[in-house]
């Protein structure tokens, strides 16, 4: 009796591995990688314009488009503290401008043309000394502010981690435009110099949890792929302050990407680095 239900039992087995196997359609699978990185994402922003996204700031843009933000501020007539906001067209180049400009504006006057060139004789001799005056101061400011502007002595730089230098500066079109220091998951990430905050998110395509400085008007870091931020936009930090924790968000490593940006163009932080 006990063999022949051993053999039932078996049978009946048999029948429901073979009823699974020939189903027509595999089981669904769920993905367990919520974290795939997306390294190969574009890092910057190029062309005549941009569209604001939902977290940008006019630093964000400039810093992705490598452009001085008081360049971009000046061609859309964006006063301090450069609000912007999502859907916005920002122009970034001075093309773009000139294209927008003249489709505003048209020359609707109907004056004889031999009237506006004496018209125009006339103001040219009353404005030629003023101007030629104004050009002379222009550009001997010009001069003084380039005296005034040794960029080693606006800012006192220090290391923004501990950590072994992986990758460095290129100065290749599409090379790396910092320094890569390599470190645990939650290292410190410090300010590598007294400054405020300006951006700090993960808008920015290609630099994971990201952390923008100003320090003056010249001079902006900038401190990628973080796992965790530890301060807000227009925060004051000091130099040193802790101000990130080292990840890999947006990274296929563990490690800081610093750099740092002098009038818009990056430059090598090993030259400004202890």
């Amino acid at each position: 009796m006990n063999r022949q239900l051993a053999v039932y039992v078996t049978l009946f087995i048999s029948i429901l591995l073979f009823g699974c196997s020939s189903r027509n359609a595999p089981a669904p699978v769920s993905s367990l990688d919520n974290h795939t990185k997306q390294i190969t994402r574009k890092v910057n922003i190029s062309g005549s314009s941009y569209k604001v996204n939902k977290g940008d700031t006019l630093y964000s843009i400039a810093f992705s488009a490598q452009k001085d933000f008081r360049t971009l501020a000046k061609l859309n007539d964006i006063p301090a503290p450069y609000t912007i906001y999502p859907g916005q067209r920002i122009l970034l180049t001075k093309s773009a401008q000139k294209q927008k400009k003249t489709k505003k504006y048209t020359n609707s006057s109907k004056k004889p043309t031999v009237l506006i060139q004496k018209n125009n004789k006339k103001l040219k001799k009353e404005l030629d000394q003023p101007k030629q005056r104004e050009y002379v101061q222009k550009q001997a400011n010009k001069k003084v502010s380039a005296k005034n502007s040794n960029p080693n002595t606006k800012v006192i730089w220090s290391w923004p981690a501990k950590g072994k230098v992986t990758r460095r500066f290129s100065t290749k079109e599409n090379g790396y435009k910092g320094l890569q220091i390599a470190n645990k998951q939650g290292a410190s990430v410090l300010a590598a110099a007294q400054g405020t905050v300006v951006y700090a998110g993960n808008a920015l395509r290609g630099y994971g949890n990201l952390i923008i400085l100003k320090h003056n008007d010249d001079y902006l870091s900038a401190y990628a792929h973080n796992s965790k931020l530890l301060v807000k936009e227009k925060q004051e930090v000091k130099a040193g302050q802790k101000i990130a924790e080292i990840g890999s968000s947006d990274s296929s490593v563990t490690a800081l990407r610093f750099e740092i940006r002098y009038r818009g163009q990056a430059v090598n932080p090993a030259k400004y680095l202890p």
